[in-house]
C-alpha cells in the first residue's frame, strides 16, 4: 500500500466516525429543509383579498418556517457541543422485541378501507369499519361489544362534526336518518 492510498482513505473513515455519533444532524437537516420549504411556500401565498386586521395570511407560515430554522440551528449547536438524545424507555416497552408487522398491516388496511369507502357508503359505516378494524388489530376480540362500540363512536363522531361543528361528512345511505 502506498502513502497516497493511506491518505485518501483516512479522511473518509474519520468523517464517517465523526458522523456516527451525531445522527441527530440528520434531523437538523430535515428541520432546516422543512423550514425553507414553508418559507418559500409562504412567499407564494396570494394576497388578492381584503385583509381584516393586522395579521395577514402569510404571517403564521413565516413564523412557523422561521421557528423551524431556529430549532434546526439550536439543535445543530447542541449536537456539536456533545448533546445526545436519550434512548426511548418505558415501563412496558421491550426495545429488543421485533416490530409487530401484522398489527401495522391491519391498522393500515382499516385506514385504507375507510379512505376508499367513505364516499361510497358514507362516514358512519366506513368509520365503523375503521374503529372496529383498529380495535381488532390492537387485540380486542369481543364479537358483540366491538362492533357496537364502533357503531356508536362512528355515529357520534358523524353527528358532532356534521351537525354541531358544521363540517360536512358524507352520510351515505344514512344521510336522511341522521
Amino acid at each position: 500500500m502506498t502513502k497516497t492510498e493511506v491518505t485518501e482513505t483516512e479522511p473518509r473513515s474519520t468523517w464517517k466516525n465523526w458522523l456516527r455519533g451525531r445522527s441527530e444532524l440528520g434531523i437538523c437537516l430535515l428541520l432546516a429543509a422543512l423550514g425553507v420549504l414553508v418559507l418559500v411556500d409562504a412567499a407564494t401565498i396570494s394576497t388578492d383579498f381584503t385583509q381584516r386586521g393586522p395579521v395577514g395570511p402569510k404571517t403564521v407560515p413565516y413564523v412557523v418556517g422561521g421557528l423551524l430554522l431556529v430549532v434546526a440551528v439550536l439543535l445543530v449547536r447542541d449536537v456539536l457541543r456533545g448533546g445526545r438524545g436519550e434512548a426511548e424507555s418505558g415501563e412496558d416497552v421491550d426495545l429488543s422485541a421485533p416490530s409487530d408487522w401484522r398489527t401495522v398491516l391491519l391498522l393500515s388496511a382499516s385506514f385504507l378501507a375507510n379512505a376508499v369507502l367513505i364516499n361510497i357508503i358514507g362516514f358512519p359505516l366506513s368509520g365503523m369499519i375503521l374503529f372496529w378494524g383498529c380495535a381488532y388489530a390492537l387485540g380486542s376480540r369481543n364479537a358483540v361489544r366491538d362492533p357496537l362500540v364502533a357503531a356508536v363512536l362512528s355515529v357520534l363522531t358523524y353527528v358532532v362534526f356534521n351537525n354541531l361543528l358544521g363540517v360536512p361528512l358524507p352520510g351515505g345511505p344514512l344521510m336522511g336518518v341522521l
